[in-house]
């Protein structure tokens, strides 16, 4: 029996705060059972050099987490003085997905960032991650339309993330730490409202998987999936 009684196609409990971070065009508090990430957007009024002139935009993403997010400190990596490759491959991923989700050309001349810091950490900061900062880049684009900055829609549609493993030859849905930890196989799925894939990252930890585990793991990303467009939808709806 999984943690809280969870069912093998049940996700942690989630809940999204809008508004978490004053200071910011958006922000939101993701929670995804004892994971916590903070996840704000900040618009800039340039693009990197490689777009000027191109009259495009671009969306980009920062992720970190903090030295008490997890069961031992994990070092800043600005004292470090550059950033590791777990962190880079991660922030990557989620520039990658919001992206996905946007019409660059209709966002203007004009650069956000999504900045994603996980204050506690129990498995699934990605997807966490993923999940939040679309609501808190669609409460930006929100204020800049309200603004008229964007003569059109820059989003087309909404994405979300959600990871699905196999443990003890069990798939089972967005898995926390404890079963994260002993999983045999581990996957992270990213898609959007409508069903599409954005991206699919997956590694067989110890024994490769059967092609019919593969697709029981991409119909549960896809229950979960829909539950999590169905909440940033609620919320967005409510602010």
């Amino acid at each position: 029996m999984r943690s809280a009684n969870r069912r093998a196609d049940e996700l942690r409990p989630i809940t999204i705060t809008p508004g978490f971070i004053r200071h910011r065009d958006g922000s939101v508090l993701i929670e995804v059972g004892d994971t916590r990430v903070i996840c704000t957007a900040t618009v800039e009024e340039q693009v990197p050099q490689f777009l000027r002139d191109t009259g495009r935009g671009w969306v980009t993403a920062e992720y970190g987490m903090l030295p008490g997010c997890g069961g031992t400190r994990i070092p800043r990596e600005a004292v470090r003085g550059q950033v590791g490759g777990r962190t880079h491959e991660i922030q990557r991923l989620i520039g990658r997905s919001l992206r996905a989700v946007t019409n660059l050309a209709q966002l203007g001349t004009r650069t956000i960032w999504l900045d994603c810091d996980v204050i506690q950490a129990d498995g699934g900061t990605r997807t966490a991650a993923i999940t939040g900062a679309y609501v808190a880049l669609a409460l930006a684009v929100r204020s800049l339309r309200a603004q008229g900055k964007c003569g059109g829609e820059p989003l087309t549609g909404a994405v979300a993330a959600v990871s699905v493993g196999v443990v003890g030859d069990e798939v089972l849905l967005d898995l926390c730490y404890e079963e994260d930890s002993r999983a045999d196989v581990d996957m992270n799925f990213v898609m959007t409202a409508s069903g599409l894939y954005v991206e699919v990252q997956g590694t067989a930890e110890s024994h490769p998987f059967s092609k019919a585990q593969l697709d029981r793991m991409a119909q549960l990303a896809w229950v979960g999936i829909e539950q999590l467009t169905c909440i940033q939808a609620e919320v967005l709806r409510a602010s």
